[in-house]
């Protein structure tokens, strides 16, 4: 099960980065938080200049497993 429902409406970059956010908002409050906050954007930043729709979707697909493992933890 994916840590919020939306997880399977995820189709492009942008949406993968508001509900990775959203995600995060649901994580105890203070240096967790922001520190997976961080995380997200520079991992959009690195991957902003992908254009493989292949590899897009193996990126989005991983970081919806990674986001349910640390909703989880």
């Amino acid at each position: 099960m994916s840590p919020l429902p939306e997880a399977e409406l995820v189709r492009t970059s942008l949406q993968l980065y508001r509900y990775l956010l959203r995600c995060c908002r649901r994580l105890p409050p203070g240096p967790v938080q922001q520190h997976y906050r961080h995380a997200i954007r520079q991992s959009f930043k690195v991957h902003a200049d992908e254009d493989d729709p292949e590899r897009i979707q193996q990126i989005i697909k991983r970081a919806i497993e990674d986001a349910d493992w640390v909703m989880n933890k």
